[in-house]
């Protein structure tokens, strides 16, 4: 899809590469994407009986448990392309003129077979209060939800809300599945933290030690510390990660995060 009138910046495509097994989930959540996916595979199947797939997902939870990422996920696992609509920044550059812009993308995005991401979804309950028009910002709601009802039966939407009770009920209304995401526990946290350092020597690591110090942090920050403390490691002329080393790019991911008030990463 190639986005007109400037909005390439706003819409993105590409063919993801990221597996579900990349993402660390609860077993709630990874139980319900796998009988996304399911359906999504056997959709001839269930449609020759009436039935419709799962196929409108909205993906709730803190910042960096991720909920984009698994977009990424599904359309690997699926092999369709991902588009992904920026929301904020929609807004953030046509406020005012928001409505028609939608419309050229929603009318550009008319591909069959597709997973159509929308990040950040509730910029636009958040975005309400602050309409120079309010009839605007009540037309940009009823577009969005004239797309959801409009979307080729065969394409997968994903949205990402971190706080769902934001948005209107008119909206929650049109989705399939509400799929809530959580903030990895003890377990998960060192699971991530040993794959993402899987190419170095984590010998000495006190993995006891560590999981005093991974409680609610995210996944997206977790990685950050994981990268951190390897990229130490190899500046220095070592292949070998260390307890404390470990420990201090938490510390400072956490320090980080506490004095900002920012969520740290890519991945919603």
């Amino acid at each position: 899809m190639e986005p007109a009138d400037g909005l390439a910046d706003l819409v993105t495509t590409e063919y993801a590469k990221v597996r579900l097994s990349d993402v660390t989930l609860a077993s709630a959540t990874q139980e319900q994407l796998e009988q996304v996916l399911h359906e999504q595979q056997q959709r001839d199947l269930l449609e020759s009986h009436g039935l419709t797939p799962l196929r409108r997902l909205l993906l709730t939870g803190p910042l960096g448990t991720g909920k984009s990422m698994t977009a990424s996920a599904l359309a690997t696992e699926l092999s369709l392309p991902l588009v992904t609509i920026r929301i904020d920044a929609l807004i953030s550059k046509y406020t005012g003129d928001t409505a028609a812009k939608l419309r050229v993308i929603f009318d550009a995005m008319a591909h069959p077979r597709t997973v159509y991401l929308f990040d950040d979804l509730d910029v636009i309950a958040e975005r309400q209060t602050f309409w120079t028009d309010i009839v605007d910002g009540r037309r940009i709601l009823d577009m969005f939800l004239s797309f959801l009802d409009g979307t080729q039966p065969e394409s997968l939407v994903v949205a990402v809300a971190d706080h769902s009770t934001l948005l209107d009920d008119a909206l929650l209304s049109r989705f399939d599945a509400l799929i809530a995401y959580y903030l990895p526990d003890s377990a998960q946290a060192l699971d991530l933290l040993r794959k993402r350092l899987g190419a170095m020597d984590t010998s000495a690591v006190s993995w006891d030690e560590i999981a005093n110090h991974v409680k609610g942090l995210s996944q997206a920050r977790l990685v950050r510390a994981a990268e951190s403390a390897a990229k130490r490691a190899i500046l220095s002329g070592s292949d070998s990660v260390s307890t404390s080393a470990l420990v201090t790019s938490l510390r400072e991911l956490r320090r980080i995060h506490h004095a900002t008030g920012f969520s740290i990463g890519a991945w919603a």
